[in-house]
């Protein structure tokens, strides 16, 4: 099977040395498999998303000398295969209705702890099931939030759910029921305004786009037990995944899009060239 991967920015703002970093790292692994890179666009966010951070991103990767598969996939161009996956889950009694806000799950998980640290997830505070119920699954896919049944969705799967890490960290990293259900929990699959979470659209794109290898942060890392839960429950394989290390700045924080001084953009306008970023991400 060819490798292949993606890089799968979203604009919202100016790529910066972290997005360098992981464009690159995926570019020269697929350059030396001799296998396919793709850009994608996740611009399912459309009130955060602009076209002109989508066309800065398309000039920044060019100028880093990448380039990659025609045409361009764009999230925002998917809602319709999004909202049949969600109806098939929906349809297995797999999803329900959620109406809480972040204060009321803050408020809800904060409560029996006495003070002590609440319990978070890969998709945030650990949802504490006060929506949860079996849905009437003879009515229409309801619009809004909702959220996987965990429990339900691992009683249909067997307990062998794994993924394989390559690069540094190589390994089987197996997701045992017992973990999944108290460290991920309900994760949400729709939002409003949004037809679907980045778990969901990110593991039907990937398959949609046949990728072999997802290369992103380390930071996403456990974000992969949701999206293996889901491939297993749409029937959809299972790539290998590299979790690379983080850019950071001096002060050991993970660089963010609100850090404009380390924009790719900012060094471009300074004379600096595309060796140089290199140099500085380390490769």
């Amino acid at each position: 099977m060819t490798f292949t991967t993606r890089f799968a920015p979203s604009p919202t703002g100016p790529l910066h040395l972290g997005h360098a970093y992981s464009a690159l790292l995926a570019y020269d692994m697929a350059l030396a498999s001799d296998g396919t890179f793709h850009l994608r666009i996740e611009d399912i966010d459309q009130t955060r998303s602009r076209p002109e951070w989508e066309e800065q991103i398309y000039d920044d990767l060019a100028w880093l000398g990448l380039s990659w598969e025609a045409p361009v996939m764009r999230q925002s161009e998917r809602l319709p295969a999004y909202r049949e996956a969600l109806a098939r889950l929906w349809q297995r009694g797999l999803l329900y209705p959620c109406n809480c806000s972040r204060r009321d799950i803050a408020q809800a998980v904060s409560a029996p702890q006495e003070g002590g640290a609440p319990p978070f997830g890969p998709d945030g505070l650990i949802y504490p099931n006060t929506c949860r119920h079996v849905p009437d699954t003879s009515k229409p896919l309801p619009e809004g939030v909702l959220r996987l049944n965990m429990e339900a969705a691992l009683a249909g799967l067997a307990d062998d759910l794994s993924f394989e890490e390559v690069g540094p960290n190589a390994g089987v990293v197996a997701l045992p029921h017992m973990m999944l259900l108290s460290d991920v929990g309900d994760v949400v699959l729709a939002r409003h305004g949004m037809g679907a979470s980045y778990h969901l659209s990110v593991v039907l794109d990937d398959a949609a786009q046949n990728i072999t290898d997802v290369v992103r942060g380390q930071d996403l890392f456990t974000a992969t037990y949701i999206h293996v839960v889901l491939q297993r429950l749409l029937g959809l394989p299972t790539p290998h995944y590299h979790h690379h290390r983080l850019i950071r700045d001096a002060a050991g924080k993970r660089l963010a899009k609100r850090d404009d001084a380390r924009a790719i953009a900012t060094y471009r306008a300074e004379g600096r060239t595309a060796a140089d970023i290199r140099r500085l991400v380390g490769l």
